[in-house]
């Protein structure tokens, strides 16, 4: 199972937004737009695309001054994230290139989509039609 940190409540953003656009809605993940980005949005995903917009993914973050912000985000499946597995099987990942996760027992994750610097071994994921899976072409990372 992967272990999430989203920055709003999911579940009320889901049920919101499937209730506006029409159409199911669901969270995906939380990371930046951009490779070397800092900045961390919770990443939500619809089947069909947005009938004005087109995109099927768009990310949700707060802004400190103009509060909170919807950003397209079909980027999202142009990305790699590695991941650490904790001691009972879940899976943990870096949300952006400033986000230092460290799990009780010391392994540790860092990077977001910039790099990955880890301490124990990493496997890849990769977004595919709104869910995380794991990378076809992968290899152990340390």
């Amino acid at each position: 199972m992967i272990k999430h940190r989203p920055l709003i409540n999911v579940k009320l953003a889901e049920a919101l937004y499937s209730k506006k656009e029409g159409v199911p809605v669901r969270y995906v993940c939380t990371t930046s737009l951009s490779k070397e980005g800092t900045v961390s949005c919770d990443i939500f995903y619809r089947a069909s695309p947005h009938p004005t917009f087109g995109n099927r993914y768009f990310g949700l973050y707060v802004d400190s001054v103009r509060g909170m912000m919807i950003a397209s985000a079909d980027i999202v499946e142009q990305f790699k994230f590695a991941m650490i597995q904790d001691e009972f099987g879940d899976l943990h990942y870096s949300q952006n290139r400033c986000d230092y996760f460290s799990l009780p027992t010391g392994e540790f994750i860092d990077g977001g989509r910039a790099y990955i610097r880890t301490n124990v071994p990493a496997s890849l994921y990769r977004v595919i039609d709104g869910a995380l899976v794991e990378d076809d072409y992968q290899q152990a990372l340390i």
